[in-house]
C-alpha cells in the first residue's frame, strides 16, 4: 500500500504575521510543520500499521509538499514521525499560487509518484493554518478523478475500501469508498505520536527530493501568480489594540458601558 500525505509549512500562528509584496512572509525561524497535517500523518502511519506483516513491509508513506526550500521544515517532521519518503515541489513559477494552482501542482506530483508504482490514498489536514480554506482535499480528488472521504473523525480499512465517520451540524455519518481514494481527517480523529529519538536523529540525514514543475509537466501559465483566479491586492499590518478604558461602577455602569457601545457603532 503507498499512501501520499500532503504537508504545508505555515507561519507559527502564535508568531506576527507579515506581509510582503501581498504575501505572507514564510521565515524559517517562524514558522513550522502546520499542526492540522500531524492528524493526517498519523491516519497514515495507523493504517500501514494495522496492514498484515507481510503487506507492511511493502507498504511506503510518502509526505508531499509544494513550498520552497524553507518547506523541508515540514517535511524533517514528517521523517521524525516515521515516513519512508519526503517530495519538495519547488519552481519559482509556482510562487503565488492559489487554491487551484497548489492543487494543480499536487495533483501532478501524485500522478507522477502513481507512474512508479499505484498510490492507493491521498491524506490531508482538514486545513492549513495559514489561509483556513479547507478546499484542496476536494479540488485535489476532482482533479484526480477519485472519491472524497473529507473531515473524517475515525478511519478504517477493509478489503481496499475505507471508510470513516464524520460529524456534521446535523448529524454524524459515515461514508465509504473503494480505493484509490482521496481522504482528509479531522483534529478529532486522532492522537498525533511524538516522535522517538531514533528517528529525530535519523530525519536529519534524510534525502528529500526535489521536483520542479517542468518536471511534473505544469505549464507555468496555470499555475503560480500568472494563473490565480484571485490575487491580494493590499495588506497591512493589523491596526494596534487601543488601550483598556476601566470604568469604575458607581451606579452608572449600564449607561457607561451602552454610550461606548453606541460611540464605537457596536449596536
Amino acid at each position: 500500500m503507498r499512501i501520499a500525505v500532503l504537508v504545508k509549512y505555515v507561519p507559527d500562528i502564535n508568531a506576527e504575521r507579515k506581509f510582503a509584496d501581498c504575501r505572507v512572509v514564510r521565515d524559517p525561524a517562524e514558522g513550522t510543520l502546520n499542526e492540522l497535517d500531524e492528524n493526517a500523518l498519523e491516519a497514515a502511519l495507523r493504517l500501514v500499521e494495522a496492514l498484515p506483516d507481510d503487506e507492511r513491509e511493502a507498504s511506503e508513506v510518502v509526505a508531499l509538499t509544494v513550498a520552497p526550500a524553507t518547506g523541508d521544515i515540514a517535511l524533517r517532521k514528517a521523517f521524525q514521525m516515521g515516513v519512508d519518503r519526503g517530495v519538495r515541489v519547488s519552481d519559482d513559477v509556482l510562487a503565488g499560487s492559489d487554491y487551484f494552482g497548489t492543487t494543480a501542482a499536487l495533483a501532478a506530483a501524485v500522478r507522477r509518484l502513481a507512474s512508479e508504482a499505484p498510490v492507493d490514498l491521498v491524506i490531508t489536514g482538514m486545513a492549513a493554518l495559514d489561509g483556513l480554506g479547507s478546499v484542496v482535499p476536494a479540488l485535489l480528488a476532482a482533479e484526480l478523478g477519485r472519491p472524497a472521504l473529507t473531515f473524517a473523525k475515525s478511519v478504517s480499512l477493509t478489503d481496499g475500501t475505507l471508510e470513516i465517520t464524520r460529524e456534521t451540524d446535523e448529524a454524524t455519518e459515515t461514508l465509504s469508498a473503494p480505493l484509490p481514494a482521496v481522504l482528509s481527517v479531522a483534529d478529532t480523529a486522532n492522537t498525533p505520536r511524538f516522535p522517538n529519538f531514533k528517528l529525530i536523529m535519523a530525519a536529519r540525514s534524510k534525502q528529500i527530493e526535489e521536483w520542479t514543475a517542468a518536471d511534473l509537466g505544469l505549464d507555468a501559465a496555470t499555475v503560480g501568480a500568472a494563473g490565480a483566479r484571485t490575487e491580494t491586492t493590499q495588506a497591512a499590518p493589523r491596526p494596534e489594540k487601543p488601550e483598556v478604558e476601566l470604568v469604575q461602577d458607581k451606579g452608572s455602569g449600564g449607561r457607561a458601558l451602552a454610550e461606548y457601545l453606541i460611540r464605537n457603532e457596536l449596536v
